[in-house]
């Protein structure tokens, strides 16, 4: 079956390390897709606590990591969640992180920016009341799956309740305007949507945590955001995954990250 091939793919607010992160389904449609950049907006992770990751959740990093080895040019645009781990991804992972990253093709300017210096509440809010309620959603998810729908629908409610999709949309189309962008992408909100305002365009590529878990692709001037559909015909055997699981744990060891170590610095 031949793969679809793009310029841009863009993924935002995984959340590794989190009890409803479908780090399965984002390894399955890297693996699906042929592309130049592959752009990750932001909250890749849940916080700094690296315990937290479980064994997709290091697939899918050392996949990242081997794009970067093979050309593809991976980006890393910092979020909420992932704040001080610029030296960690750049060891880890082999890319730079970005507070913004911009740049230009088919006469367009394009802005990626997670979304968050939008967000009225995590701007004014302390930080230890951020973690507590970062912790306190964590904690929930662990019970059961029940537990874990009960976490999305209070990240839906929460998203309704802040009117977090209106706010960021603005914020980042008037930012766009003051940096010269065309389109500008955001997560943040983890709703999938796109506003338009006086020729300038906003996409929010949705989140990996949601039940349908979304994407955008840029190939020229043309963008889209996609639902995630698995492959039926592209599960791993498992002798092709313990060749990747043992890859994981080298590319942990590499780095000198272990998945039972925790890193300096608290939930956000």
């Amino acid at each position: 079956m031949k793969m679809e091939s793009f310029d841009v793919v863009i993924l935002s607010d995984l959340h590794l390390g989190s009890g409803i992160s479908r780090a399965d389904e984002a390894l399955d449609l890297l693996g699906s897709l042929r592309f130049q950049r592959l752009i990750l907006l932001g909250d890749i992770f849940c916080d700094l606590n690296f315990r937290r990751l479980n064994r997709q959740h290091w697939l899918l990093l050392s996949h990242i990591r081997k794009l970067s080895d093979w050309g593809c040019e991976v980006v890393w645009v910092e979020g909420n969640h992932d704040l001080g781990l610029t030296d960690v991804m750049a060891h880890l992972v082999g890319v730079q992180v970005h507070h913004e990253y911009i740049w230009e093709s088919s006469g367009e300017r394009f802005l990626a920016i997670h979304g968050h210096q939008f967000d009225g509440f995590i701007a004014k809010s302390h930080p230890r009341m951020r973690g507590m309620i970062n912790c306190l959603y964590l904690l929930l998810q662990k019970f059961s799956s029940k537990g874990r729908a009960i976490a999305r629908y209070i990240d839906h409610l929460n998203t309704q309740w802040q009117r977090l999709t209106p706010k960021v949309a603005e914020g980042a189309l008037a930012y766009a305007r003051l940096r010269g962008a065309t389109r500008v992408f955001c997560g943040h909100t983890h709703r999938k949507t796109t506003f338009a305002d006086n020729g300038i365009v906003y996409y929010n590529t949705g989140a990996w945590t949601n039940n349908r878990p979304s994407y955008i692709t840029i190939l020229e001037r043309e963008v889209t955001i996609n639902e995630y559909i698995r492959r039926i015909d592209n599960r791993h055997t498992r002798q092709e995954r313990r060749k990747v699981a043992a890859s994981s744990s080298e590319l942990a060891g590499e780095a000198g990250l272990l998945p039972d170590v925790e890193y300096e610095g608290v939930c956000r």
